[in-house]
């Protein structure tokens, strides 16, 4: 009892596609692991302007191909493509073996939950209002067509002298249930106070039969005969 299973990881391989998409032997698994690990914390602490929600990887023999998902393609690849040149380079560091991004734009990015969460965590390193970040952020969401969405912050807010839990939830946000497109992000907020964690839920509706992210559910097949 209270044990919580994070909503992506809880669909991955049944409705939402795995962040990184490899195989390795048991030799080198360990090393691959770590480089998209350094991978996703180079590219959300040096391109964090861009605003980037989520990065996926594959792997194709010595290619690693890197999937940017961002709200401003323009600012990231620059004049010319310069800054995409720059960031391939600093990636083939990390990795020692030749890079290939692909950067694909996101045309709703209030319907990000790290992009929400980051939007909150700015707002209330400002010192503003929890109160009035939390019902901001909300309906900036469901007017972007969310159908649901639920925020969570906790620590010293408006610089308590106790830590506490301020909330807020509107619409329908169903987290047991594997149809739905569900989005989840958590990060902490820096403020003078302290540390404040930001937990996003969006709920943006739910698959049809067959319909998938990750493509897996298994396509309904005609009746058999039982006998054959």
């Amino acid at each position: 009892m209270g044990q919580k299973v994070h909503p992506i990881g809880f669909r991955c391989a049944i409705t939402e596609p795995w962040r990184s998409r490899w195989y390795a032997s048991r030799k080198d698994f360990p090393r691959f692991l770590v480089q998209d690990q350094k991978i996703r914390r180079h590219i959300m602490k040096e391109w964090a302007f861009a605003a980037i929600p989520r990065v996926e990887i594959e792997r194709t023999g010595e290619l690693v191909t890197v999937f940017i998902h961002t709200a401003r393609p323009g600012v990231l690849i620059g004049k010319k493509g310069a800054k995409v040149d720059q960031f391939r380079a600093e990636l083939e560091k990390i990795t020692g073996s030749p890079v290939r991004l692909k950067i694909l734009e996101i045309h709703r990015p209030e319907l990000e939950s790290r992009l929400v969460a980051e939007q909150v965590s700015e707002m209330l390193a400002k010192r503003m209002n929890y109160r009035r970040v939390l019902k901001k952020a909300a309906d900036q969401a469901l007017a972007a067509g969310a159908q649901g969405v639920k925020i969570m912050v906790s620590g010293r807010l408006n610089g308590a002298e106790m830590a506490r839990v301020g909330k807020i939830s509107k619409g329908r946000v169903p987290c047991t249930t594997l149809r739905a497109k569900l989005d989840y992000a958590q990060i902490f907020a820096p403020t003078k106070a302290g540390a404040i964690g930001v937990k996003v839920w969006i709920f943006k509706g739910e698959y049809g039969p067959g319909e998938t992210t990750a493509g897996l559910l298994p396509v309904e097949r005609p009746d058999r005969n039982p006998n054959n």
